[in-house]
């Protein structure tokens, strides 16, 4: 493993990436709040119905909008402790960064596909899952890249993060990977099993908190692991 000269960050670089950290958070908040908006579109109860018959008939909108935005908010969590674990960037994390938030703000129309698909029951072999799940997938694989630039570059970490840089690259990469290699499966079988594949997803919830706890247990210091001890 290479490694760099850590000098100190400038006040002009921390000003930067606290910039780029804001922008991020600001454009994932603006691709969460689009996927909304095929939902604001459905027209309310006609006569002779109740809201429950027009959620009956757009279940797969909302299925689609809830899926995408658990699972939007979790891939954010993995980035945002990331960037927690960063002091400044350099231009490949700045690259993929802006790859990562294309891809954002471009889910909600394959999200609308997919839910679109759902309520006319014309999801299958046409490609509308597979280009839901795969935009998902790439999704996830760039954040992966995005911890991986990041372990491999120790100047761009926070000193903290610094201790045991094998762990970080492992753990950080570990997230995005699971996300990615679980969302392209689930892809491929969404054109021969679209019915189960929003279920196959929420197992990455578990899945998400247990690599997350994993994570936490791993960002201890030698320090704090051993002042933990002393207490006890």
């Amino acid at each position: 493993m290479s490694r760099e000269t850590r000098s100190p960050v400038t006040s002009a670089e921390r000003r930067s990436f606290d910039r780029l950290v804001n922008f991020t958070d600001a454009v994932v908040a603006i691709g969460i709040t689009l996927q909304l908006l095929p939902l604001i579109d459905v027209a309310g109860p006609q006569a002779g119905q109740s809201v429950w018959d027009v959620v009956a008939a757009n279940q797969g909108q909302i299925t689609a909008f809830v899926l995408s935005f658990v699972v939007v908010i979790a891939m954010w969590s993995t980035h945002n402790r990331v960037f927690n674990s960063m002091q400044r960037y350099d231009g490949t994390i700045f690259t993929l960064n802006v790859m990562w938030l294309l891809l954002i703000v471009f889910l909600p129309w394959p999200t609308s596909m997919y839910g679109n698909a759902v309520n006319d029951q014309v999801i299958g072999p046409g490609g509308v899952g597979l280009l839901y799940w795969w935009t998902l997938a790439a999704i996830s694989g760039l954040g992966s890249l995005i911890a991986f630039h990041a372990g491999r570059t120790p100047n761009l970490l926070e000193p903290d993060a610094r201790y045991d840089e094998g762990q970080y690259r492992s753990t950080r990469r570990l997230t995005g990977s699971v996300f990615f290699l679980a969302f392209f499966g689930i892809g491929i079988l969404s054109e021969f099993f679209p019915v189960v594949s929003p279920y196959l997803a929420l197992l990455l919830i578990p899945i998400n908190a247990f690599v997350r706890r994993r994570t936490q247990r791993r960002q201890e210091t030698p320090a704090s692991v051993e002042e933990r001890s002393t207490h006890e």
